[in-house]
């Protein structure tokens, strides 16, 4: 059974290619544009991870993660945070990893590897 990963971001030609890549590579992806929406994609699908762009419209990333990481059921999916701000990625301590925009794909898999598999 392939790992499920949540892609949140608002970039559409970021989230394409995050998709593409994870999918080439046997994950299965859900996406949401921000934070409102990646918490009704967690209502119904428990992903076995996420990754996270910190600015984004209607909702930020660290917004997003404030609260799932007050949530019992999904305070201990695995957050990777992939962000074109520099130094945001210390406003979620916990993340498992933090990719500056643009990304190396190899280092994104390698991380995944390690954390789900």
């Amino acid at each position: 059974m392939a790992k499920k990963i949540l892609v949140i971001d608002d970039d559409p030609v970021i989230v394409k290619y995050i998709i593409t890549l994870l999918n080439d590579n046997g994950y299965e992806t859900m996406t949401a544009s921000n934070g409102i929406e990646g918490c009704e994609v967690l209502k119904k699908v428990k992903p076995d991870l996420i990754t996270l762009d910190l600015q984004m419209h209607e909702e930020w990333g660290t917004n997003f993660y404030r609260k799932i990481s007050k949530n019992e059921e999904f305070k201990d999916i695995p957050v990777i945070v992939i962000s074109g701000l520099a130094g945001r990625h210390l406003s979620i301590k916990d993340a498992v990893a933090y990719l500056p925009k643009p990304f190396d794909p190899d280092k994104l898999l390698g991380i995944l590897k390690r954390t789900i598999g």
